[in-house]
C-alpha cells in the first residue's frame, strides 16, 4: 500500500530564479510532491515522463518563455489537460489575457502571497478531482449500458450510436448543450435491465411466445430497479429512460401505459434513436433494414408509437445521424450469424421494435 506522501498530488514548479523556487517549496512541500525546473526544456521533459497534477509556471524565462511552454503542453495530447497556473511579475491585462487564451487556468502576480498560492492550488486540484470523478461516473454508466448490449447482440456499438443520435435529436428539440450531453450520458443505460432477462429469451432467434414477451418486457422495470431511485442528476434521468423508453405516444406501450406528454421527453427522444438504430443494425433475429425503410416506419408510426413532433426533427438531422452511424459501425457479421427463414422464422417488425 502506498504511503500518504506517495499519494499526494504532484506539482511541477518552473522558474529560472532559485529564490522563487525556494519560496514555492516552503509554501507547498507539506501537502504536495514537488518537481522543479529552471527552464522550459526541463519542464517539458518532466511533464513528459512524470504524472503531474498541476504546473506553476513562470512567464519570463530566458530562451523558452512560460507562454511557449504552456503552448507546447497544450499541443501534446498527453499533457493537454494539465492545469497551468502562471506566476509572474507581468501585471498587464494583455499578458493575462494571452495566458488564458493559450490554456492557463489561473494567473498569480509576483510578489505572491503564500496563502493565495495555497488557496489557488487547492481550488484547482479540487476541480481536477471533480472532473475525474465525473469521468469515472460516466465510464461506469457506459460500461453498464454496454454490458447489457453485449449480452443482447454481442456488440456495444448500439449504445454508442443511439446515445449520440439522442444528443443530436435533443439539440434539435431545443435542449441546451449541457442538457443534451447529460442525455447522451444517460441514454446508454436504457436497456441495462436486459442483464436480468434469461438468455433463452433474450437471444432466441425465432419468434417469442406470449409468456416470453412478458419476460422480455420486464427489462424496463428491472433496469429502473438496477439504477435505483435518485432525486436528481444523471442517474435519475437514466432511471426514467430505462422505465419509459418503451412507452408509446398512443398509450399502447409498456410497462406503465403512459401516453403523449405523460411520457418524459427524454424517453420519447431515446425511443426514436433506439428504434432507428435497432432497425438499421444486424441482430441475431433479423437483417439490417435500409435507412429509407427505417425512416418510413418512423413516419408511419408518428403519433402512434413516436412523438409526432420529434419524428420530423429526427429526419431533418439525418446527415448527422448517418455520419454517427458510419463512425461507429459494427464489425461485418458472416451470413451464418444472421437468422434466415430456412433456419428460424424472422420476428415481425413490431417485435423487432419492442426488443430494441
Amino acid at each position: 500500500m502506498k504511503s500518504y506522501r506517495e499519494n499526494r498530488p504532484t506539482l511541477l514548479l518552473v522558474d529560472d530564479e532559485p529564490t522563487n523556487l525556494q519560496v514555492l517549496k516552503h509554501t507547498l512541500q507539506d501537502n504536495y510532491r514537488l518537481l522543479f525546473a529552471r527552464d522550459g526544456a526541463k519542464a517539458l521533459e518532466l511533464a513528459a515522463k512524470e504524472k503531474i497534477d498541476l504546473a506553476l509556471l513562470d512567464v519570463m524565462m530566458p530562451g523558452m518563455s512560460g507562454f511557449d511552454v504552456c503552448q507546447q503542453l497544450k499541443a501534446n495530447p498527453a499533457t493537454a489537460m494539465l492545469p497551468v497556473i502562471f506566476i509572474t511579475a507581468l501585471s498587464d491585462t494583455a499578458d493575462e489575457q494571452r495566458g488564458f487564451e493559450i490554456g492557463a487556468v489561473d494567473y498569480i502576480t509576483k510578489p505572491f502571497s503564500p496563502v493565495i498560492v495555497k488557496a489557488r492550488v487547492r481550488n484547482h486540484l479540487s476541480l481536477v478531482q471533480s472532473d475525474s470523478l465525473r469521468q469515472t461516473r460516466l465510464q461506469i454508466v457506459q460500461c453498464l449500458g454496454m454490458a447489457a448490449e453485449y449480452k443482447d447482440n454481442e456488440t456495444g456499438m448500439h449504445v454508442v450510436r443511439m446515445s449520440h443520435y439522442t444528443r443530436v435529436l435533443a439539440l434539435a428539440a431545443g435542449y441546451s448543450e449541457a442538457d443534451a450531453d447529460e442525455l447522451l450520458n444517460a441514454a446508454p443505460m436504457h436497456d441495462v435491465g436486459k442483464i436480468g432477462i434469461p438468455d433463452a429469451v433474450l437471444q432466441k432467434p425465432g419468434k417469442l411466445d406470449a409468456d416470453e414477451w412478458d419476460v422480455m418486457r420486464r427489462h424496463t422495470e428491472i433496469g429502473a430497479q438496477i439504477i435505483g431511485h435518485h432525486d436528481s442528476g444523471l442517474l435519475q434521468l437514466a432511471g426514467v429512460i430505462a422505465m419509459q423508453h418503451h412507452e408509446k405516444w398512443d398509450g399502447s406501450g409498456y410497462p406503465l401505459g403512459l401516453a403523449g406528454t405523460q411520457i418524459d421527453l427524454a424517453a420519447r427522444i431515446v425511443a426514436i434513436a433506439d428504434v432507428f438504430d435497432a432497425l438499421t443494425s444486424v441482430r441475431p433475429y433479423k437483417k439490417a433494414w435500409t435507412v429509407d425503410e427505417a425512416v418510413q416506419l418512423l413516419q408511419r408510426d408518428a403519433g402512434k408509437h413516436f412523438d409526432p413532433e420529434l419524428v420530423p426533427l429526427f429526419i431533418s438531422c439525418l446527415p448527422e445521424i448517418l455520419a454517427i452511424k458510419a463512425r461507429w459501425a459494427d464489425e461485418p457479421q458472416p451470413p451464418s450469424a444472421i437468422a434466415k427463414p430456412a433456419d428460424a422464422p424472422l420476428r415481425a417488425p413490431a417485435e423487432a421494435i419492442s426488443a430494441a
